[in-house]
């Protein structure tokens, strides 16, 4: 079937995409191949790299506890992040050109700046300002760093999903006598949310795979930082790296399906109406019509 955006392909250009699926698949065994016997040769694929993970003390001494500290940190950031950067998308939207203004510059400012700057920032003014410790201090660092950064993208998506709706929206609210903030959080919000939610699981799965720039730089005892000590203790860099990127890999694929759940969730209640009647319910309503038409009809007469 033929839309504006989209051509039904024919016989030729069917038999050209078949071909290249063909090539395409060919040439990704031909990689996988070389790099499986790159590996044997360098005995990656030998058992005494792998036993360390059929062992519980690799798990409960360094992944368990990295990863731990991974969904920990991850979400205090989506926790503090996600309303922060609805309070600024809104206010982004305000009548006030000072609101508008001070919120464009915050959100503005941040999103300018790396986030590993933000979490070393953060790492020197808790180190010399601060009386946290120096055991908590690199997770304070690394949330700070998550929130302030993605709080600022996630300001701007929340901007973008309200402005994505019908302006005939805001005009029925206000027509029927609501006000702005009701308006905001009663008409659009709801609506803007189902839209809004692809960006914003994206931008948190970002948070969870930026809790590794924490490790890597200022020592936060996350999930890669914890392979590091593992891989020196046993001598299995590469397989270290395999099983912690699978790792990765299901995380984000189970807050993905999570949100593809919530997102087909909300649009099913959006179309629901509510009340489910049945075969008998539509027949006493229906007598009930027949009744007063016939009544009305009566009257009319009389």
């Amino acid at each position: 079937m033929s839309s504006v955006l989209y051509d039904t392909p024919g016989p030729r250009a069917k038999r050209r995409n078949v071909l290249f699926t063909v090539v395409f698949a060919v040439l990704l065994l031909l990689l996988l191949w070389w790099v499986w016997l790159k590996m044997d040769e360098k005995e990656l694929w030998a058992s005494a790299q792998w036993k360390p993970f059929t062992e519980s003390q690799a798990w409960t001494t360094y992944l368990l506890p990295g990863l731990a500290d991974t969904l920990k940190a991850a979400a205090l950031a989506m926790v503090i992040a996600l309303p922060l950067g609805a309070v600024f998308g809104i206010t982004r939207l305000s009548d006030h050109r000072w609101v508008r203004g001070a919120s464009g510059t915050v959100v503005e400012f941040f999103r300018a700046i790396p986030v590993l700057l933000l979490m070393l920032f953060a790492n020197e003014l808790y180190a010399r300002y601060t009386d946290v410790g120096s055991e908590e201090r690199p997770l304070y660092a690394v949330v700070t760093g998550l929130v302030l950064y993605n709080s600022a993208v996630l300001a701007e998506v929340v901007k973008a999903g309200i402005l994505a709706l019908p302006k005939g929206q805001t005009e029925a609210a206000y027509a029927i006598g609501l006000r702005k903030g009701q308006t905001m959080s009663s008409v659009l919000l709801p609506q803007a949310v189902t839209a809004m939610l692809p960006a914003i699981v994206s931008q948190l799965v970002v948070i969870v795979k930026d809790t590794a720039l924490g490790g890597v730089m200022i020592g936060f005892t996350e999930l890669l930082n914890s392979r590091g000590t593992l891989a020196a203790n046993y001598a299995n860099q590469i397989p270290s790296f395999i099983v912690v990127a699978i790792m990765f890999i299901v995380l984000n694929f189970i807050l993905t399906s999570f949100a593809s759940w919530l997102e087909r969730r909300l649009r099913r209640s959006k179309r629901s109406t509510g009340a489910v009647l049945g075969a008998e319910d539509i027949d006493d309503l229906n007598a009930a019509e027949v009744g007063g038409a016939h009544g009305t009809g009566a009257v009319g007469k009389t």
